[in-house]
């Protein structure tokens, strides 16, 4: 029942938060933000989303966009403040002895 309260309180169907205020997509765990960096990354429509994501249904996927354009500037925080977390983890991360190795073999750069 308290998914069915945090439902309302979005205002949209299909979208929840989960227990730490997170917008999710309802039945899911696919987080809007997921979905959000899906299209951007890919530049995928909302039908393109519905083929990769065939556990979701067209309207799930289109109010989370919906969800996304109401929220965007709290939600585009979010992106950017998981940008900077793992571009500080992978600056931070130690070259390890076989990375050292494909590199030198010219396997990777």
């Amino acid at each position: 029942m308290p998914a069915l309260q945090r439902a309302m309180e979005t205002g949209y169907e299909h979208i929840v938060l989960n227990e730490n205020d997170i917008p999710v997509i309802a039945g899911t765990n696919m987080k809007v933000i997921e979905l959000i960096l899906d299209s951007r990354a890919y530049g995928w429509s909302p039908e393109e989303l519905y083929f990769q994501h065939p556990y979701l249904t067209l309207g799930q996927i289109y109010s989370a966009l919906a969800y996304y354009w109401d929220h965007q500037e709290e939600l585009d925080r979010d992106i950017e403040k998981r940008i900077y977390h793992t571009d500080t983890l992978r600056q931070n991360l130690k070259t390890t002895d076989f990375e050292t190795r494909l590199k030198s073999s010219g396997a990777i750069h």
